[in-house]
């Protein structure tokens, strides 16, 4: 089976009664060199965002602040706190420069479209919820009205979690992604404002509502947010913490782009402002793995990962998407075919052991890997021994992993703006349901420190033994193989979030 990839990690939206592999585009079957990678060149018409890493806790001293004027750059905002500068520049030679500069550990352009980007994301469309098969569905007593059609909560059990609590409103998961639209009525009672920003040009916006996905923007954070926290308010669905905070940290610019310095303004917000779990169901833009041989793909592995440890070290779990192009990740070897996604692609062969997807497999983050309605590997999950470190629900298509009913749909159901309802599928929605649980760990022990939330979150999880073979549309070929044992192996690392037991143990 041709694995399917989306542009980004986002999520893969999958028309009522097609086949996932026919909703998405294919990958290419190819073994093409590495090419070059050289640093992205400014045009005329306008600069690129750079990061310039210097020494943490002390701010960019006068002489790198004289560098990087010299240079034609222009600093945005500096996060002492981690050593992250961000700058502007029209100057094709800013980042090689500023490498010479005494003080400078590392600089890069965080991409390769001039300032806006100028090529247009598809992060999907969601499959909405109808009013008719809404009408059709029979609630039993202390359901929310569309809980029936989540198959997912009992495949965790959080179903059973609700009946002892639904988590604490002390507790509160930032949705770092496309922006979240807080006036939907399943998500308004549990909105954490003062927690939520707009990060998109790499500093806080704090203008109210800045949050929110504009019109025509994708509902995938909207999505997410409702996946996680969603109220039990006798409206719509249930989230898998429905008693918790969610806050909106808007990452995402118009495009679609996820890019570093935006994703380092939403760690560090995070950190500032008493988040909990952070959910990251993104890879950041434009480079799907960041060679850490290439020196500007090294700066926005090194200002991620600051960020990103800044965050935990300030008491948030950080849960992240493994990726939907079901590579194994674990692999000598891996073809990137869609690098960098905001100029022209190459076919890039990379080692995985020194290219990274971010933050997805940086130091202390959760990843997570996505199962269908059947509770085996969704068919387009990444996976990888050593890598995953557990699995969660994220849908598939109906044609692999069909749910019982009442369930009529193999995807998972979220809010979406506007006040409605719809099904996305990914390991974009296979994270939130992790950063539901851990939510709900935190909600049970208070004090827990993010290195016991997250030793809890394994310790708790339902070990799954490896699907062997694994041929998920049974045409007599393995379509992926799992690697390791009962408790700890490729595909479901040590195994699948329990919602249950997080609110038991």
């Amino acid at each position: 089976m041709t694995a399917p990839h989306s542009r980004s990690r986002r999520a893969l939206a999958i028309p009522a009664g097609m086949a996932l592999a026919t909703a998405l585009a294919f990958l290419p079957n190819v073994t093409a060199a590495a090419a070059p990678q050289t640093a992205p060149a400014a045009t005329d018409a306008g600069s690129l965002s750079y990061v310039v890493n210097v020494r943490p806790g002390h701010g960019p001293s006068v002489h790198v602040k004289k560098a990087i004027a010299e240079a034609g750059g222009t600093i945005v905002t500096s996060y002492d706190q981690i050593g992250v500068i961000v700058v502007h520049s029209a100057n094709a030679d800013f980042a090689k420069t500023l490498r010479e500069v005494p003080g400078v550990q590392s600089a890069g352009a965080t991409r390769n479209a001039p300032l806006p980007a100028q090529s247009t994301g598809d992060m999907g469309t969601p499959k909405v919820l109808g009013a008719e098969e809404a009408a059709a569905v029979q609630a039993a007593d202390g359901q929310d009205p569309l809980e029936p059609l989540q198959w997912d909560l009992p495949a965790i059990k959080a179903d059973k979690a609700h009946e002892k609590t639904l988590g604490s409103d002390k507790v509160t998961v930032a949705v770092l992604d496309t922006g979240v639209d807080d006036t939907h009525p399943d998500l308004a009672p549990n909105f954490d404002r003062a927690a939520s920003v707009n990060c998109v040009a790499g500093k806080p916006d704090t203008t109210d509502g800045a949050w929110r996905p504009a019109a025509g923007e994708s509902p995938h954070g909207t999505h997410v947010a409702g996946e996680i926290a969603a109220a039990k308010n006798g409206l719509g669905m249930t989230g898998v913490a429905p008693g918790v905070k969610v806050a909106g940290i808007k990452v995402a610019n118009p495009a679609g782009y996820f890019y570093t310095e935006a994703v380092v303004c939403g760690f560090v917000w995070a950190a500032e402002h008493g988040v909990d779990v952070t959910n990251n169901s993104y890879y950041t833009d434009p480079w799907y793995f960041n060679c850490t041989d290439d020196p500007d793909q090294k700066a926005l592995v090194e200002a991620v990962t600051r960020a990103s440890r800044y965050a935990e070290r300030k008491g948030a779990v950080n849960v992240a998407a493994a990726g939907n192009e079901s590579y194994d990740l674990a692999a000598d070897s891996i073809t990137d075919p869609v690098s960098p996604n905001d100029a022209t692609p190459s076919d890039r062969v990379i080692d995985p052991s020194e290219c990274f997807d971010i933050p997805t497999q940086l130091p202390g983050v959760v990843t997570v890997s996505a199962t269908g309605a059947k509770g085996i590997k969704s068919s387009f999950s990444n996976y990888g021994l050593g890598v995953i470190d557990i699995a969660a629900p994220g849908g598939d298509s109906t044609r692999y992993q069909t749910p019982a009913p009442p369930a009529t749909s193999g995807l998972i159901l979220g809010t979406l703006p506007g006040g409605k309802w719809g099904y996305m599928a990914g390991t974009s929605m296979a994270t939130p349901h992790v950063a539901g649980v851990a939510a709900l760990i935190k909600s049970t022990h208070p004090n827990a420190s993010p290195a016991l939330v997250k030793a809890l979150l394994y310790a708790e999880a339902d070990a799954t033994a490896c699907t062997d073979p694994y041929d998920i549309d049974a045409d007599g070929k393995v379509d992926a193989v799992c690697e390791g044992s009962k408790n700890r192996n490729g595909f479901y690392g040590w195994g699948t979030a329990d919602a249950l037991d997080a609110v038991t143990w």
